[in-house]
């Protein structure tokens, strides 16, 4: 693992997103779905995977989570996934969004996965950072408040 025994804490902030691409079929089976309410499980499974990061990723520092946010939002080809993690530590959160959004995609192909294999999970990325030495990141083209 790094170091980061020298380092101050500051808050520090991140957002991911991910995509689940589906058939406009799988889309509208969403709310009768036989396996319960896939974007809620969805939700809760990106909540608890961002606070196991350091169990899943080789040298990941652990960290105390202040709030983990993972939203769902219904297109007409898919699901689009964001999660925002904030903490005040030492390093900072990336891998915690990047891993909450990459369950939460997971889990609704788990979760529609009866209704079709064909289903894509795709741009699983960072989209903002905030805090620590490198400072602010925000993706190319993102729009804050506006959905990608």
């Amino acid at each position: 693992m790094v170091d980061v025994s020298g380092k101050t804490s500051t808050r520090r902030a991140a957002e991911a997103s991910a995509f689940v691409a589906m058939r406009s079929e799988v889309v509208e089976a969403l709310p009768a779905n036989p396996k319960g309410d896939a974007l809620e499980v969805a939700r809760v499974a990106g909540i608890m995977a961002a606070k196991r990061t350091a169990e899943l990723i080789p040298l990941c520092h652990p960290l105390p989570l202040a709030h983990i946010d993972v939203r769902t939002r219904v297109c007409e080809n898919g699901v689009a996934i964001t999660s925002r993690v904030t903490t005040t530590a030492v390093t900072g959160v990336e891998m915690e969004a990047l891993v909450a959004a990459s369950v939460a995609a997971l889990t609704v192909y788990d979760m529609c996965k009866a209704l079709d294999k064909g289903i894509e999970i795709h741009d699983v990325r960072l989209e903002t950072k905030s805090g620590g030495k490198s400072g602010e990141f925000h993706r190319a083209g993102l729009v804050k408040g506006t959905p990608r």
